[in-house]
């Protein structure tokens, strides 16, 4: 994302609401329409964001205001984005990555093992 996002670990809605640009009825609502979206509660009740979820919110945003997404739209693009990022993770490495990896494994353990003697 373009705005950087302050370095803390939890968000209060009216902060989320200052950085995304919407009301916070607006990001009450998104919650209700985007199961991705899933802020923590504080024992007070109040709702505390992520950075995660701070910046799915602005991806919904730019999806819903900038690219014209029904939130149905929206909603289905960031399955896909979400399904797609886990079907990344679980590609096989092809066997040249994977005897490069080993040969680099090798030599740290026989440079740890040089070290050790």
């Amino acid at each position: 994302m373009t705005t950087s996002l302050p370095d803390k670990i939890y968000f209060k809605i009216g902060e989320v609401s200052e950085i995304v640009g919407v009301e916070p009825y607006v990001l009450r609502y998104w919650e209700t329409e985007f199961d991705l979206l899933k802020p923590s509660k504080a024992p007070s009740r109040h709702r505390l964001y992520k950075k995660k979820d701070v910046e799915l919110l602005l991806n919904i945003k730019r999806l819903l205001y900038t690219e014209g997404f029904t939130i149905e739209g929206a909603r289905k693009k960031l399955k896909e984005v979400k399904k797609e990022e886990k079907d990344q993770l679980k590609l096989p490495l092809s066997d040249q990555k994977y005897k490069t990896a080993l040969a680099k494994i090798k030599k740290d353990l026989e440079s740890l093992r040089r070290l050790l003697s």
